[in-house]
């Protein structure tokens, strides 16, 4: 279950990531809130998640969920550039979450 909830912590990482830059810099407040929203809750959703997670792996994995998926979701929304070096570093990312999950004892 632990996982699970790490993974939403993720999820809303990538939320407030995206809804910070939707933001314009905090002068439009819609995107301010959901933003403000959505950090509460991924840190809380981390926050539950150590209790039975390591310390390592859970900010890891947090992390590394939200900057994959704010890549993705700034190429796929936002048209920013898809390159080679870009693409191969978000996929070392993903290869050390993976990495980091499968040494975990939890």
């Amino acid at each position: 279950m632990a996982w699970i909830i790490l993974v939403c912590a993720g999820l809303m990482e990538i939320v407030w990531a995206f809804f910070m830059k939707k933001s314009a810099g905090f002068t439009l407040p819609w995107p301010t809130a959901v933003m403000v929203v959505a950090m509460l809750a991924s840190v809380a959703l981390l926050s539950v998640s150590m209790k039975t997670l390591p310390l390592g792996t859970a900010y890891m994995v947090w992390t590394g969920i939200g900057a994959v998926g704010a890549f993705v979701a700034g190429v796929a929304f936002l048209g920013e550039a898809a390159t080679p070096a870009r693409v191969v570093a978000a996929a070392l990312i993903v290869a050390g979450i993976v990495m980091m999950k499968f040494s975990s004892a939890d």
